[in-house]
């Protein structure tokens, strides 16, 4: 019973953790290019609504994930526009986005309060998933858990083997020196807030469609601001971003383990689900002693506006 229990806790870590892991690879690669969006909880509830608004509508997941991708990548491309071509203030601006996606999501919303959509059964990979233990949690998920594993190796592949992750990275770094060799910034840029804005927007349709199929205002519950610190957290890599997340998703099902668990703590439920904010806080704090380690691995021209001239 104690290895049923603890076999059913750690692949529901790997579950609370994917739609860090896909909201946490998107602005990653958006900071890589020295833009900061501040609006991933904004951009994952638009995206967990209009996503299970399709899949309502349309019985089908894959067209709540699509159109939450579309979704994702106008509010990021909106984005865009004001601070890389009006050259408004990114935080700001970002900030702005997510209090307009909460409200926007909360609108469209009201609706489908009441309703449901199938849910999503997990897949088991054949002979994989008869290995003891481990093929249980790693090898019977549903397929975005999957795909959210095929994206971090995607990132990381791109960000450190392709040219073009070079690239971007290089216009992370000293945008200027980029354009003075002919790459275009601003184009680049704006491709990396668009794959940003459609992770969260995919990251939302996981909430909504795979991991509670219903909508609740306010469902995502400040995980876009836990993907964000993450990305903090895990000094702009792709590897300590997915440890990061599985470490928060650990930390967000910790409550249910206990309880389940049966163990007495005089310790109100409240505060066992307040731990994930409790852990943004803290490691935000202790990374933020290390400025060193924050200067060396951050992008140079992070938040900086870039303007071309002529």
């Amino acid at each position: 019973m104690v290895q049923d229990l603890l076999v059913s806790t750690l692949s529901s870590c790997i579950v609370a953790a994917t739609p860090l892991v896909i909201a946490g690879l998107g602005e990653l690669v958006v900071e890589r290019s020295g833009v900061l969006n501040l609006g991933i909880e904004g951009m994952m509830a638009v995206g967990a609504v209009v996503g299970f608004a399709f899949a309502h509508d349309t019985r089908s997941v894959w067209t709540g994930v699509a159109m939450a991708m579309v979704a994702g990548t106008l509010l990021a491309l909106a984005f865009g526009v004001a601070t890389l071509t009006l050259l408004a203030d990114q935080a700001a601006t970002g900030l702005a986005l997510t209090i307009f996606g909460l409200g926007l999501s909360a609108f469209i919303g009201k609706h489908y309060e009441s309703m449901a959509v199938a849910p999503v059964h997990s897949i088991a990979i054949p002979l994989l998933d008869r290995v003891p233990i481990l093929g249980r949690i790693l090898f019977d998920q549903q397929s975005l858990v999957y795909l959210s594993w095929g994206l971090f190796a995607a990132v990381q592949w791109f960000l450190m083997r392709s040219r073009w992750g070079l690239v971007l990275r290089a216009v992370g770094e000293s945008p200027l020196a980029a354009h003075d060799v002919g790459y275009p910034v601003i184009a680049i840029r704006f491709a990396a807030v668009a794959f940003g804005g459609a992770m969260a927007g995919v990251a939302g349709a996981f909430l909504s469609e795979f991991y509670t199929p219903l909508w609740v205002e306010g469902m995502v519950a400040g995980r876009g601001w836990i993907a964000g610190a993450l990305v903090v957290f895990a000094t702009w890599r792709p590897v300590r971003l997915m440890v990061g997340a599985y470490l928060f998703g650990f930390v967000m099902v910790a409550a249910l383990f206990v309880q389940a668990s049966g163990a007495r703590i005089a310790i109100p439920s409240q505060w066992l689900n307040s731990l994930p904010y409790w852990a943004t806080i803290l490691v935000l704090v202790l990374i933020s002693r290390d400025k060193q380690t924050i200067r060396l691995n951050s992008p140079a021209s992070l938040g900086s506006s870039f303007r071309v001239d002529g």
